[in-house]
């Protein structure tokens, strides 16, 4: 079970939502796109001359001002599908996704995706064709001064030229796989002295990956998605610090589901029940990423043992 899911989660696919979550609110409700969720895209987009496409906006708050194509989800689209309808609507060019970039988020109720796009056909939107999605559209060479609606897309834009330079991961897209609530599943890796690696997982009712959800609630969705690993980690593991790396999939079906799958990674708790299983690879900050170094990890990472750490989950 646990191997099979180390495969997947590192091949960028995904894993069956499970029948019990080892940490989840009391009152945990399904979430439904538009009422208790509300999931954003976003597109970065580069030229040759390393421009990036941009948009200005129609809207009455922001009107005037400049913006990478980004909008809501509508039902029943899935996340790509979301994101070439808003580069087609807001710049009149379409689009396929390259790779996924980032996943930000202000709580359950609030995530946004980013992704790393490239132009397949269609015509720059000017003026004369302006609406209510965007007034036209133009390629920014970020020199110029240019008014923007929020400076909040220079990191993502630097994440999209520092991949275009240099992938720093393998290309990742959305799997679809349904999951009634928002949820995360950790691969919380520890190194030992011996450079080994050794991962958590959770023994409760079979070996697996620890996975959590979070809630939709009003008040739950002012924390942070990574509030339900947080009480996991508080319960089991109160003297260990992790840190996120990064995101291994993303899980997608477009009836309203979703998962998030992220890696952490801490120090070697001692006690525990140990099994022998696959080298794997690791990630690093918000944007996917597969080199073992970055994790500070031996260099001849490849030949060093992966052990499976089982913790004891079920009394959660």
């Amino acid at each position: 079970m646990v191997e099979h899911e180390l495969e997947m989660l590192l091949d960028g696919k995904g894993v069956d939502e499970p029948a019990k979550y080892d940490v989840a609110p009391e009152m945990l409700q399904p979430v439904k796109l538009r009422k208790n969720v509300n999931y954003i895209v976003v597109a970065v987009i580069l030229n040759e001359q390393k421009e990036v496409l941009m948009i200005q906006e129609a809207k009455e708050e922001c009107y005037g001002r400049w913006y990478l194509p980004a909008g809501r989800m509508e039902l029943n689209e899935t996340i790509i599908e979301a994101m070439k309808r808003e580069v087609q609507e807001e710049t009149g060019l379409n689009c396929e996704a390259r790779t996924l970039l980032a996943v930000q988020e202000h709580g359950p109720s609030w995530i946004r995706f980013v992704f790393l796009s490239e132009i397949t056909g269609g015509t720059l939107k000017t003026t004369k064709e302006a609406d209510a999605e965007s007034l036209q559209a133009a390629w920014w060479d970020r020199t110029t001064t240019l008014p923007l609606r929020a400076p909040d897309i220079h990191p993502l834009i630097k994440l999209a030229l520092q991949y275009h330079e240099n992938p720093s991961h393998p290309l990742l897209m959305p799997h679809e796989t349904a999951y009634a609530v928002v949820s995360q599943r950790f691969l919380i890796t520890f190194t030992s002295s011996a450079e080994d690696v050794w991962v958590m997982v959770s023994n409760q009712s079979s070996y697996h990956l620890p996975v959590t959800a979070s809630g939709s609630t009003f008040a739950e969705s002012r924390h942070s998605t990574m509030s339900a690993m947080n009480r996991l980690l508080k319960r089991l593991l109160p003297e260990v610090k992790v840190n996120i790396r990064g995101v291994l999939a993303l899980q997608h079906l477009a009836v309203e589901l979703f998962m998030v799958c992220l890696a952490v990674r801490g120090r070697p708790h001692p006690g525990r029940e140990v099994y022998q299983a696959k080298v794997i690879s690791k990630t690093q900050s918000l944007a996917p990423a597969h080199d073992p170094v970055q994790l500070g990890l031996h260099n001849d990472v490849q030949r060093c043992k992966l052990y499976v750490r089982a913790a004891a989950f079920s009394s959660i």
